[in-house]
């Protein structure tokens, strides 16, 4: 299905055309709702304070009378890379301040699954703890919390999840999107919250003359800063200012040189620079190869890798992890292939499509469920979720949806509307996961297809690619590719700038039997291009002589020369 072009076209208020940024600089803000220069200005001077968050103080108390009472803390955590970046960052951050007892314990995904479960609290209670602090998870934990107070155990949570409409009845809960919570940036990540109560628990120790008594130094934050950014970057979520300004300062440390061993071990094994990270490079490359331990093995391969004191620790664990993420990539790609078929045999065309789509084999790796569900996703451009066997019959599913379309508003719905077929289930607008009975899948994905149906009012969704327009011809230029890349970062709703344009094809070969590179021309002007993952039903083809691409001006650096490239998103035939 080839996707419309639409073009954002936000006016530029005087307060940015008085900025004195390049034109082209500001209708990019512009188009991503900034209105001053001040939105852009991402010192650290500008986070907001952590006094706003409900909670805050009460878990820096709690925190603090731990580490004065040398209690045992336990760190549950979550099995993806902000569950990891979150569980490393309360480890090594309460140690400097002092904790001497503190250890980490996360679910295996596929004895246990997610969150607090009464069966994790009992792991965790063979550790005798005083106390155990969930990172990005327990809003939901409400059994889980019951039965760790139930062994006398006191809990701090700490989330960025959506709530249910009852809390657990935990000691304290962190999360901005807890009811009556003022803090105004709903959008971080399960690691800046723990930043944020690590920031409140520096405070409250400094109060406490605790550093002083103890004649140690008060920990610099600004060192966890690199794990912030990848915990953000890597969980999606949106790059609202007070994150950019998280994300903007962790990068600037790991191209300076000051990340932990661990991701910089991370970016050896995957050939990458740390010099010239981007947003998209914590994303696309360190995100999988963290997620991968969680998704075939035991996430805490990856914490420990982040836990690293030293590259000699750490290369042989980032070694591992890329080792658990080729595999992964194996195993993704068979599913999908898998997938596809099934798929093909219901396409007749876009109009007759069903609006929801759920895919189920029995060889299906439970880990990789969500990966294929978001491969599906982009090339249906419909709500999708992939399942795989759970064990007991049971199921275990992982969606992926469209704008428009509230994921696990849909599945509430279904459970609304069928009560007794979904096992469990939670998540966001665009990502959800959930269990039911194998013998109930016929029936699920009926009621999964009317409730897509309904909140898409029966109007078969189409694709689109949000652009910034052409880019003239004087901008197509190497340091524009290099103000863009500066101007970050870019990520969830602060997308990195695309733009549209017609050339003429001047060169086109295949490399490695699926990408293709191109040498294009507009205006007189030559410009070298790459497409990665091209449709080979399509392309190449000698007979097509001029192409639409919506593309980002990139920077190819080849044996230390850096040159302008188009990297090409998506690519018409043009008459």
């Amino acid at each position: 299905m080839l996707p419309e072009l639409k073009q954002r076209a936000k006016p530029v208020t005087p307060a940015l055309a008085s900025s004195g940024l390049s034109p082209l600089m500001q209708r990019l803000y512009a188009n991503r709702g900034v209105t001053t220069a001040d939105e852009i200005d991402l010192a650290l001077k500008g986070l907001l304070p952590p006094q706003q968050l409900r909670g805050v103080a009460e878990a820096a108390e709690l925190l603090a009378d731990a580490i004065e009472g040398e209690a045992r803390v336990v760190i549950v955590g979550d099995f993806d890379a902000d569950g990891a970046t979150s569980s490393a960052l309360a480890v090594s951050v309460l140690r400097q301040m002092g904790l001497k007892e503190v250890s980490y314990l996360v679910p295996n995904r596929f004895e246990y699954g997610y969150g607090l479960s009464p069966e994790i609290v009992a792991l965790a209670a063979e550790r005798e703890p005083d106390l155990i602090v969930t990172v990005d998870n327990g809003i939901s934990s409400l059994a889980g919390v019951a039965t760790a107070q139930g062994l006398g155990i006191s809990v701090l949570i700490t989330d960025h999840h959506l709530p249910g409409d009852e809390l657990p009845a935990a000691d304290v809960i962190v999360n901005p999107n807890q009811p009556g919570c003022p803090f105004p940036s709903k959008s971080l990540a399960g690691v800046g919250v723990m930043f944020y109560v690590l920031t409140a628990l520096r405070a409250e120790l400094r109060d406490r003359e605790w550093f002083e008594r103890c004649g140690m130094a008060m920990p610099n934050l600004g060192d966890a800063l690199d794990l912030v950014a990848l915990g953000t970057i890597a969980d999606v979520v949106s790059l609202d200012r007070n994150n950019r300004i998280l994300v903007a300062a962790g990068l600037a440390r790991i191209r300076a040189g000051r990340g932990r061993p661990g991701i910089d071990a991370l970016l050896e094994v995957a050939g990458r620079s740390a010099s010239e990270l981007s947003s998209s490079d914590l994303g696309f490359i360190l995100g999988p190869r963290l997620n991968a331990a969680g998704r075939l093995e035991d996430m805490a391969i990856g914490i420990e890798c982040l836990l690293a004191e030293s590259a000699f620790e750490a290369r042989p664990l980032a070694q591992q992890l890329d080792d658990l993420n080729r595999e992964r990539r194996d195993i993704e790609s068979n599913m999908q292939e898998e997938a596809l078929s099934q798929l093909s045999a219901l396409e007749v065309d876009d109009k007759t499509l069903k609006f929801g789509l759920c895919v189920y084999n029995k060889t299906f790796h439970q880990g990789v469920v969500g990966i294929v569900a978001a491969r599906l996703r982009e090339r249906y451009h419909r709500p999708t979720i992939v399942f795989a066997d759970a064990g007991d019959d049971e199921l275990k599913g992982s969606g992926r949806s469209i704008p428009g379309v509230h994921i696990r508003d849909v599945l509430d719905h279904v459970a609304t509307m069928h009560p007794d077929l979904i096992g469990k289930f939670g998540g966001h607008a665009m990502a959800a996961g959930l269990s039911l009975g194998r013998k109930d899948l016929d029936q699920f994905q009926e009621a999964f297809d009317t409730a897509v149906a309904v909140a898409l009012e029966h109007v078969p969704p189409e694709p689109v690619v949000m652009t910034d327009g052409e880019l003239a011809l004087e901008d197509l230029t190497l340091n524009s590719a290099e103000m863009i890349a500066a101007a970050g970062p870019w990520g969830q709703h602060f997308p990195e700038p695309v733009f549209e344009g017609v050339f003429a094809i001047v060169e086109q070969r295949l490399l490695k039997d699926k990408h293709l590179k191109f040498r294009l021309e507009a205006g007189g002007e030559k410009f070298e291009a790459i497409a990665f993952n091209v449709d080979r039903e399509c392309w190449p083809d000698d007979q097509i002589s001029r192409v639409r691409i919506a593309f980002q001006p990139d920077i190819n650096t080849y044996r230390g020369e850096r040159n302008l490239q188009l990297m090409i998103r998506h690519l018409w035939p043009e008459a």
